[in-house]
């Protein structure tokens, strides 16, 4: 299945080099580009794409902004943020507005397409170090659980198990490492995972790791 993407960002030189980049590939199709977050907006309902690579600092609206009107809109869109910085504290912001992921602007064209590929198929992009990094540098602004009373509500509807694989996916560790740490099949932790998200409402594992971290259940260090 064709992957369709969109392009947010305000630069020309990043959306043609971009575009260049995944028209190359087979399974990708770039079928749009945006200028600023309020037309990043637009174009999702217009033309329905599986991935949005989304810059933050744009004029009018920015990406996070944009992110969050994407996101509340049920769509099925998944953002994957575009940063110049690999700590920037709008990254973390825009993590908690719903993002899937996010990646620097100099990837390589295959970090680029690869990370598309992981965020369209209803993954996280969290795995890298430097995703890791960022969470738990900007998770340290909150050092009391932040969860509204909804979510409270929903975190004590998760079972022991649940609660522990929720943690190990705020480490970072994927389905298969989290299944050779508590020794099961991976299917019962895609089970697991899968039971998590439906409870607490969220949309995918980089969703699941913010919450984990605002309910400190994982603590910076």
């Amino acid at each position: 299945m064709t992957i369709r993407v969109l392009i947010a960002d305000d630069q020309m030189m990043i959306r043609e080099g971009f575009s260049v980049l995944l028209g190359a590939m087979p399974d990708i199709e770039v079928v749009g580009e945006a200028v600023n977050g309020r037309e990043a907006v637009d174009r999702v309902r217009e033309l329905g794409p599986d991935v949005v690579l989304m810059d933050i600092r744009m004029p009018e609206m920015n990406g996070i902004e944009a992110t969050r009107e994407i996101v509340a809109s049920g769509g099925a869109a998944k953002v994957l943020v575009l940063t110049t910085f690999d700590l920037d504290e709008y990254v973390y912001q825009a993590l908690r507005a719903g993002a899937s992921g996010f990646l620097l602007k100099d990837a390589s064209a295959r970090q680029l397409a690869d990370g598309v590929r992981v965020v369209a198929d209803g993954e996280a992009l969290l795995a890298p170090s430097v995703t890791r990094r960022l969470i738990t540098e900007f998770s340290r602004l909150s050092q009391e659980p932040s969860l509204s009373p909804t979510a409270q509500a929903a975190y004590g509807e998760l079972t022991e198990r649940e609660t522990e694989v929720l943690v190990l996916i705020a480490q970072g560790l994927s389905n298969a490492e989290i299944a050779a740490r508590l020794v099961v099949a991976e299917s019962t932790i895609k089970t697991h995972v899968s039971r998590t998200l439906v409870k607490l409402g969220l949309r995918d594992r980089t969703q699941a790791a913010v919450f984990a971290y605002e309910a400190r259940l994982v603590i910076p260090g």
